[in-house]
């Protein structure tokens, strides 16, 4: 069944190595099953209920990209996301945060309807090889960077912005026996290298006494608060327009800089294209549409799944098995919380001993990507380097595109090779500059 279903064979994969595929993807972005409460509950929505949309958003979307695209790709409620639909759309507006949901449930049926007619599909296949690494590599720097702060080994340092932290910290030597552990075991060639490396962390994580159990499974709480609480007639009005155009603005190209990351990672990308990107990108929209309605923001893929990727994963199958542990998270909190949640260090300030290295070899693999960039022509490497830069440096792939749209629409003119440019990459490196003119 599962081989009619997904075609392992054909994918050069079997069970086994999908069900690892899946768990370590799962384990390295949920996370966000604790963050995304905690921010949306800023603007007094239900912890408990956020927590359970955010669990069934997961499980709907990540289902959804299974069987409509059969990519090892998972998708969650996006991080930068949800701080802007707090931060730059409810508080900064004076907007409730059902009228932010009916906004962010507008953009993403947009999404829907765009889909529809191909147009997100077109944007990616436009896209030029050298840019599509540059953004794989990008994000790879990204992940590994964000692994490096929650790692505690950098930390915020006056002048320089970051600088090396403190050694002799329990939670970062935790983090770096972490790091030692799992590329120990790839190195070893042993299948599931990342997950056991965490199991084997969190183990001398409880013997440290950094990891405390507080018991296995609980009843979920109840999503009511906020199931189809949006207000999508508030939303639609005049003042609220730019805050749709931002919304739909930056889940599309963040899902078009994961999918080209983690496609080129996963080797999905074939002749330059990405077969079935569009219903890779329809399972995106419409997990956005649902993650409205039950109560959570934008839901997009997630470059963690680069982990399970790398541990094999290449069909939908894994991805079952990460929705499935999403459904039994709502079950099993105070035990994921046991791993995927932090080390309190002190006020303001939690690391995260266990996920940290993950992200970091993680990282380690994408990067890889950056000897497929073409060095030698400099209208090509400029605009890559400027990519990965942006991407890493700005914590946002948006930005990251953005620049080297840009660059290489600029490069390609002056050096009078315009031909060689899509019309597409054309037309946003346009709207970039427009951007960063009247909304920057």
């Amino acid at each position: 069944m599962w081989e009619k279903l997904f075609k392992l064979k054909e994918a050069g994969t079997d069970i086994h190595t999908e069900i690892i595929g899946g768990v370590t993807t799962f384990m390295t972005m949920c996370y966000i099953i604790f963050v995304q409460p905690a921010v949306l509950s800023r603007l007094g929505m239900d912890f408990g209920a956020v927590m359970v949309a955010t669990c069934l958003s997961s499980a709907i979307a990540t289902i959804l990209m299974a069987f409509l695209a059969n990519y090892p790709i998972a998708l969650a409620p996006a991080m930068g996301h949800n701080f802007y639909f707090v931060f730059g759309v409810c508080l900064a507006l004076g907007v409730s945060w059902q009228v932010g949901l009916g906004a962010n449930f507008i953009s993403g049926l947009i999404f829907v309807i765009l889909t529809f007619f191909g147009f997100r599909e077109k944007l990616i296949n436009a896209v030029p090889p050298s840019l599509k690494n540059a953004i794989a590599v990008g994000i790879g720097m990204l992940i590994a960077f964000i692994g490096l702060e929650w790692s505690g080994i950098v930390v915020a340092t006056p002048g320089t912005f970051v600088g090396l932290g403190n050694l002799k910290e329990l939670p970062v030597i935790l983090s770096i026996f972490g790091i030692v552990i799992i590329s120990a075991l790839i190195v070893k060639r042993v299948k599931g290298a990342i997950l056991i490396g965490m199991g084997i962390s969190s183990i001398l994580g409880w013997l440290m006494g950094m990891i405390e159990f507080r018991g296995f499974v609980s009843m979920p709480p109840k999503i009511t608060p906020t199931f189809l609480k949006l207000d999508i007639r508030g939303a639609m009005k005049l003042e609220l327009l730019p805050v749709i155009f931002v919304l739909f603005f930056l889940d599309l190209f963040d899902t078009v800089g994961t999918l080209i990351g983690v496609s080129q990672e996963g080797g999905f990308i074939r002749n330059g294209k990405l077969p079935k990107a569009g219903r890779a990108l329809l399972s995106d929209a419409l997990g956005t549409v649902t993650g409205t309605c039950l109560g959570t923001s934008t839901v997009t893929s997630y470059i963690e799944s680069s982990a399970g990727i790398s541990q094999g994963a290449r069909t939908g199958l894994s991805n079952l098995v990460t929705a499935l542990l999403f459904l039994l998270s709502i079950f099993f909190y105070p035990l994921i919380k046991i791993v995927a949640g932090g080390y309190q260090k002190e006020a303001g300030l939690t690391l995260y001993p266990i996920i940290a290295p993950v992200l970091i070899v993680v990282g380690c693999l994408m990067i890889r990507n950056v000897v497929k960039i073409s060095w030698d022509d400099f209208t090509e490497a400029m605009p890559a380097f400027f990519t990965i830069l942006t991407i890493t440096f700005t914590f946002s792939i948006t930005e990251g595109i953005a620049f080297g749209f840009i660059a290489y629409s600029l490069l390609k003119l002056v050096s009078y090779r315009y031909k060689e440019v899509d019309g597409i990459v054309y037309l946003f490196a346009i709207l970039f500059i427009l951007r960063y003119i009247f909304l920057k």
